[in-house]
């Protein structure tokens, strides 16, 4: 169930008109409000947009901001978790107390404040979150590099004759990764959480943008009246990060029998 939930919010995001012929930015007034039925799947808004055209179209701004905030906590945070557990002394003590500085401050008050230095928007919110989860990349990826860099093997690499650069490479990052691709997985459900977190603050995409977390807080003024506006979208939030978590642990399962 899980693969299929997140193979759909994917195919959602790649392909949007296969799920839904209406337009996610017009509406039609007179259908304002309307519930969830077989004409409108999650209903419509305050200003009759079909809602559930509105979240297959928003997929691809909250996974594509998700995917970015991943890729920059795992690219960086794998380097200087690499660079600390392989040269020790010094590099280690320097790059450990920065991640100690920033493991300290909550991830949303420190993606807020890099979304003041950089400004609003999509891409800046995906920026920050990804620099937000940098430290715990970071710490992972050394106390793995630690353990694969005192194994007999890699010790044997260098005794043969092998560059420091070319151990890392082939023997040490490929046998440090397992952990850290499954920590990737689960921060996927937590970047999007956040991405949406900070879209429902106002700190995202700017309307009509059909992106979730603004979905989400455009339909809180209707919670009496209209509670499909916040509940679908959010209930789609959900189901997404609980299947990256489930995926995450099974990618982790997977990577410590390997």
């Amino acid at each position: 169930m899980k693969w299929i939930v997140v193979a759909l919010v994917l195919l959602w995001a790649a392909v949007p008109a296969l799920f839904t012929g209406y337009d996610p930015i017009a509406g039609v007034p007179a259908d304002k409000l309307l519930p969830p039925s077989t004409e409108h799947l999650f209903g419509t808004d305050a200003v009759g947009r079909d809602l559930f055209a509105r979240v297959v179209h928003g997929a691809v701004h909250s996974l594509s901001g998700a995917f970015v905030a991943v890729g920059v906590g795992l690219v960086l945070g794998t380097l200087l978790g690499l660079l600390a557990g392989s040269l020790g002394g010094l590099v280690d003590t320097l790059v450990m107390r920065v991640v100690d500085v920033l493991l300290s401050v909550p991830g949303l008050l420190l993606a807020l404040t890099v979304i003041i230095l950089l400004g609003p928007g999509t891409v800046n919110v995906a920026l920050a979150v990804g620099i937000g989860s940098v430290a715990t990349f970071t710490r992972l990826a050394r106390s793995e590099v630690v353990k694969v860099r005192r194994s007999d093997y890699v010790e044997a690499a260098f005794g043969s004759g092998g560059g420091f650069a070319g151990v890392l490479w082939r023997h040490v990052l490929p046998n440090s990764l397992g952990p850290v691709i499954a920590l990737a997985a689960l921060q996927f459900g937590a970047a999007i959480l956040a991405v949406s977190t900070l879209g429902f603050l106002g700190y995202g995409a700017e309307p009509p943008t059909p992106e979730w977390g603004l979905l989400i807080a455009e339909g809180r003024n209707y919670l009496a009246t209209a509670w499909w506006l916040t509940t679908l979208p959010g209930a789609v939030v959900v189901a997404v990060v609980l299947a990256a978590g489930r995926i995450s642990r099974r990618i982790d399962e997977l990577a410590r029998r390997a």
